[in-house]
This record gives structure tokens, sequence and C-alpha cells, in this order.
């Protein structure tokens, strides 16, 4: 298979780093094949339309894995997702430079099938705002604290697919969202705005309960609790388990150092909302809007191969710019 001369076959190594690729299912590898060889030799065949592909960009090149960029929406918004494809579920990757043919990996079928059918989360990180003062001040009262619990209790039962884990001066957030996956029923889910207005609610809720306000860190990527609740809370009700690993916390305490970092030096104000990139290139902006301009920073992220940016705003500035839609 594959074995014509104008077909470029590369080696888990040599995989192409940083370009346009796609992910198909090992099921169309001899379609495939077969439509290639036809091209190749002057009959009438595209490559292009067999099977379905998933758009992706090789990061980087692990032992035994390969770090991917993937693309999971880019008709409605352009929404990146950091993933990590083992090296025993490649099967090949093959291109054709001579006619333009793109690098495909060809991949196990039930791996690419959990791609799309797996449950991928979105995260927050909200913590109030000089809660130290306040300590020593005296204002943050037993009888303060139970109303704001009663208030984060009221804006969590209207938003029953988001859990909120309190401490009393910060929160965590956490939704599951879902790709979609063709003849399936599964659907994407994937609503990141409604995070914008949750966390104006909760600053809302800080400034006039306890006279403070907050930040609030935000991100999005892979779930390993796929197909778990968003909770597990067990039958004696002293275990909390948020059902997911911690790397995704560690990346939001990481943006809040950098934030703190630059906020130290100089580089930039404090400010209400500090994003990761992906979760801020995939919100669905107006057209006109120039989010690329906008004020980013860097931060040491723990499992990208690239160094990314945070970008720093307020939710309603944000807000102001989405695509008329109610969130």
């Amino acid at each position: 298979m594959f074995e014509n001369i104008f077909i470029d076959k590369y080696s888990f190594e040599e995989t192409p780093l940083d370009r346009d690729c796609f992910l198909m299912s090992e099921s169309y590898m001899h379609e495939f094949d077969d439509a290639l060889e036809k091209m190749i030799q002057r009959e009438e065949s595209n490559p292009y339309e067999v099977g379905y592909v998933s758009p992706v960009a090789i990061r980087k090149i692990n032992n035994q894995s390969l770090e991917l960029s993937w693309y999971a929406d880019t008709h409605t918004r352009f929404h990146e997702v950091s993933i990590t494809l083992p090296k025993n579920k490649v099967k090949i990757c093959v291109a054709c430079s001579q006619y333009d043919i793109k690098p495909y990996i060809f991949v196990d079928h039930e791996w690419l099938e959990q791609l799309y059918l797996r449950e991928y989360s979105v995260f927050a990180l909200i913590d109030a705002i000089g809660v130290k003062v306040a300590i020593r001040d005296n204002l943050l009262t037993k009888k303060k604290l139970i109303e704001l619990r009663v208030r984060i209790d009221e804006l969590a039962k209207k938003h029953d697919n988001i859990s909120f884990i309190s401490f009393a001066d910060s929160l965590i957030l956490k939704s599951n969202w879902n790709v979609g996956y063709l003849h399936t029923g599964v659907e994407y889910s994937y609503h990141p705005e409604i995070f914008l207005t949750v966390v104006n609610d909760i600053d809302k809720i800080y400034q006039e309960v306890l006279g403070l306000k907050i930040y609030a860190v935000l991100t999005q990527g892979s779930n390993e609790y796929y197909g778990e609740s968003l909770l597990h809370i067990s039958e004696s009700k002293n275990h909390i388990c948020l059902n997911s690993l911690g790397v995704p916390f560690a990346e939001l305490l990481a943006i809040e150092s950098a934030a703190k970092n630059a906020i130290k030096s100089g580089i930039h104000p404090p400010m209400q909302l500090y994003v990761d990139e992906q979760f801020y290139h995939s919100l669905q902006f107006k057209f006109e809007f120039k989010k690329n301009d906008k004020p980013q920073n860097a931060y040491s992220a723990i499992m990208k191969s690239q160094e990314p940016n945070y970008f720093y705003s307020s939710c309603n500035e944000l807000i102001k710019y989405l695509q008329e839609r109610k969130y």
C-alpha cells in the first residue's frame, strides 16, 4: 500500500511539524491509496473526497506520542484543542507533495471515534481580591460568608451544567462539552461565552456581599474522566472528586502566576479576566473585532510544547464584541 514513488511516506519520527495535516481512520487507507494512485496515473480521481478528516497540526514528536493542535471546529468558531496521539495508534503518514496533497495521518479507528465521542471541559479559577486586608479588618463575618454561600447556590441553580466548588474567597468552575459525531446523536455543545456572564455575576455577588472584587482565569481542553458526571460525591458525603486530572488546574495556576508576576513587573495592570489563548480564540467574536491585536502575555504551559499566551481583559469588554446571541 502507498508504494507509488510519488507518494511521500513519513516515519513516526519524521511526521511533519507545524503544518496543516489531516487525521483519518485506518478504515479508509485502501480507498485513499486507490484514489491517490488514480490521480497520479492522471485518471479522474479526488483523494480529498475520500472519507472524513480531522484537521490538525503536529506540534511536537515525543518517544511514544505526538502532541497535536486539533481543530475541533473551524466553521462556527476557531476552536483549537491540544491533544496527544499515542504512537501505537498511528498506522502511517502519507502525502503527495507533487499534487499538493497534504499529509494524512491514518490512525486507529476506535481511537478516532473516541476523540469525537468523549467529553472535554472548560475550567475557571476565580479568586477574591483583598482578602488578607479584609480578614485583618474583621470584615469577613460568618453572617456574610453564609450569605455569600447562599448567593452562589442560587447562581449555581441557574447553571446546572456547570459545577461550582467554593472556598468562600475563591471558586473553581468546570463544565463539560462534546465535539459531536456524525450519525451518533452526539452534538457539538461548546458554548464558552456563558462563562463570561457567570464570572460577571460572581463579581457582582462578591462586591454586594463582601465588598470585594474578583479576578478569573479561564481555559479549556481535554478531560480524562469523559463519560462521567461533572462531580463525584461519595455516599458518605465526605469525598468530592472533580472528575478531572490536575493538569488543567495547573494550567490555570500557571496563567495566574504569570499574570501576578506581570503585574508586579509593570507589564500590564490588574485585570478582571486572564484567558488562555485557545479559549480566547474560540469565542464567537464579531467579524470586525480585531482579537489578535488585544493585549496578551506569555506563560509557561504544563502540557503544551510551545509557549502560549494569555489574553487579559474584562468580561464586559469581551461580551461587547461577541456575536449577537443571548449567552
